[in-house]
């Protein structure tokens, strides 16, 4: 098995190369990244969540992946969409979600208007992964005043546009409450990304 790291998911370029890095990385993505790496930004991201919601109703967990942000959800009603095969195949050993969705978060969701109560994410929104293009989607599929906390680079924040994409949103009264928070993204490991932050979007569907 190959041993992927970081610069691999950074070199990511779309939707194809995302299922043939994380196909093959899957079976060691959680030893290799998730602890070897000190990724912390599941935890973190979580914490956001349940720090703005303490009802029970059903979260979508986009680029769900192996589970990780779902481990800190436990007790809550989660599915999780991811556009990896054999990563949701490692999450459903984990028992964490409902449902697992194999499904493309640039192309139209094959979910029903106002199912869920709530959205997040940790690794998504990243280099070469998926970009604000999402959102609106994301808003149908969701109830009102449904939350949605999710984490984003920096970098990508400005580079694919998500502010405008937000300020437009809002603007139009689709969203509201929008805030930010800074987090770290690893602890306790030695290596170039260690001091890396993340940003955590923050927001309400109207």
């Amino acid at each position: 098995m190959p041993d992927y790291d970081l610069d691999n998911a950074y070199a990511i370029d779309g939707p194809n190369s995302a299922k043939t890095l994380y196909s093959r990385w899957a079976e060691t993505y959680d030893s290799s990244f998730g602890e070897g790496w000190g990724y912390i930004a599941p935890r973190e991201i979580a914490g956001i969540y349940t720090s703005f919601s303490d009802r029970n109703e059903p979260i979508l967990d986009i680029g769900a992946g192996t589970g990780l942000v779902a481990e800190h959800l436990q007790g809550r009603v989660v599915d999780g969409i991811d556009i990896t095969q054999e990563m949701l195949d490692v999450a459903a050993g984990k028992g964490l979600y409902r449902n697992r969705i194999l499904g493309n978060l640039l192309a139209p969701l094959e979910i029903a208007d106002c199912t869920y109560g709530g959205v997040i994410s940790s690794g998504t929104f990243t280099h070469g992964h998926v970009g604000p293009d999402c959102l609106p989607e994301l808003i149908r599929v969701c109830r009102p005043n449904a939350l949605f906390v999710c984490g984003c680079i920096p970098q990508v924040f400005d580079g694919m546009g998500f502010g405008s994409r937000l300020a437009i949103l809002n603007a139009s009264g689709l969203i509201s409450d929008l805030s930010f928070r800074d987090i770290p993204i690893y602890e306790d490991k030695d290596h170039l990304h260690a001091a890396d932050r993340g940003l955590v979007i923050v927001f309400r569907k109207c």
